[in-house]
């Protein structure tokens, strides 16, 4: 398996791939197709903010990979958000998951990031337990949001 960053010619591939993220169990709700456009738009636009990767396996999309960098206080520096992490449902089990952190961590090295965080949904406890064996920690914070037209 290969994990390369996404190019323009990736465009329908990444959306479909993001959509069916946004269609199961690891995330709250689907969002607007629209929202997968505008993230794919700003992956190409700069890498200032996100970037996107596609997992391949023989030539074939089996996953992709969404990162946020933000600044931190807290962490001293720049940490990088694993905003998703999608494998297709036949490519689960298979080590995908731990070559993409193998791939995402040297990543995060090379840049000098001070924190890799990420968020997982309280009933994925499959990829928790991944989490958990690459030495992720929970971190004792609730978050909170306030979505657009409530501000």
């Amino acid at each position: 398996m290969i994990v390369r960053r996404v190019t323009e010619r990736d465009r329908e591939e990444f959306i479909r791939l993001s959509e069916s993220f946004y269609h199961s169990s690891a995330v709250l709700h689907p969002v607007p197709r629209e929202y997968h456009a505008a993230l794919f738009d700003e992956a190409m636009r700069s890498d200032a903010y996100t970037e996107a990767f596609l997992l391949e396996e023989e030539g074939r999309a089996v996953g992709f990979g969404v990162i946020s960098k933000t600044f931190s206080r807290e962490a001293g520096g720049m940490v990088l958000w694993l905003e998703e992490l999608f494998l297709c449902e036949n490519c689960r089990g298979r080590g995908y998951g731990r070559k993409f952190f193998d791939f995402i961590e040297k990543y995060a090295r090379e840049k000098d990031f001070k924190r890799i965080r990420l968020e997982v949904e309280p009933e994925n406890t499959r990829a928790q337990a991944l989490y958990e064996r690459l030495g992720y920690q929970h971190l004792p914070y609730l978050q909170m949001v306030k979505e657009e037209g409530q501000f």
